[in-house]
């Protein structure tokens, strides 16, 4: 990471901290499955049906467009869904002021934040990294950090995010600044300035499940055999037994 750090200069992500929590996630929703400049244009015009003179939507708003006019500005069936969910649970509370989200941590927000529908965990990390600037946050299933890390340390193949993140956990409590830099190895892979790995880099190896050994799986198997024998058995003394009982 030392030489991405030296090629790449001076950390400069400036967090936009006017932006509130549902407008942030009104673009991020309008830009899902979209280039920018498409998104753009179709948020321009939501703005612009849905507002009032120019102002972006509030969520009542939102909520009170006729599904006409959603569309006629370029949105899906999907996103207008998306939205109007957003809308509702901004109203309700879910999705709470800037200033509450301040006081939660990137779990919490996390957490409250994908409730809402088309709303996943990366959209919430590019919040907490661009709007909440928060500086320990490591998107691990992000293609552009993935693949700066697959450069920067020479690895032939993508990481695992699990795998990923383990290693990520050394950058702490910069993280955030850590995935910034990934993502300036790419530009400077394509610009053919990105530096050399001095040695491969080995990840660590994500724990897996405990699996049960045979030997116990044998004993079970066994138990079981072994109960079902005895049942077997008990079957003609239960019947004289009935028989006993009958007579009786």
């Amino acid at each position: 990471m030392g030489g991405v750090i030296q090629a790449a200069g001076a950390y400069t992500l400036k967090a936009d901290t006017e932006c509130s929590p549902f407008r942030a996630l009104v673009r991020a929703i309008a830009h899902q499955q979209l280039n920018g400049t498409a998104a753009n244009t179709i948020l321009t015009r939501f703005i612009n049906a849905v507002g009032t003179n120019g102002e972006f939507p509030t969520p009542q708003q939102v909520l009170d467009a006729p599904e006409a006019t959603l569309r006629a500005a370029g949105l899906s069936f999907a996103k207008i869904a998306s939205l109007r969910d957003l809308a509702a649970k901004t109203i309700e509370g879910v999705v709470p002021a800037r200033e509450t989200l301040h006081a939660l941590g990137n779990e919490e927000i996390i957490e409250r934040l994908t409730q809402v529908r088309g709303i996943g965990q990366w959209t919430v990390e590019m919040m907490l990294m661009f709007q909440l600037d928060r500086t320990d946050v490591l998107p691990v299933d992000d293609f552009g950090v993935r693949n700066g890390f697959r450069l920067a340390y020479g690895l032939r193949k993508m990481p695992a995010p699990k795998a990923l993140a383990l290693f990520g956990e050394r950058w702490a409590p910069h993280r955030t600044a850590a995935a910034w830099y990934l993502w300036r190895a790419v530009e400077l892979h394509r610009a053919g300035t990105l530096p050399v790995p001095s040695e491969p880099t080995k990840l660590p190896r994500v724990p897996k499940p405990r699996r049960a050994s045979k030997r116990l799986k044998k004993k079970v198997s066994a138990k079981r055999a072994d109960v079902g024998k005895r049942a077997v058995r008990a079957r003609p003394k239960q019947k004289r037994v009935a028989r006993r009982v009958a007579k009786a």
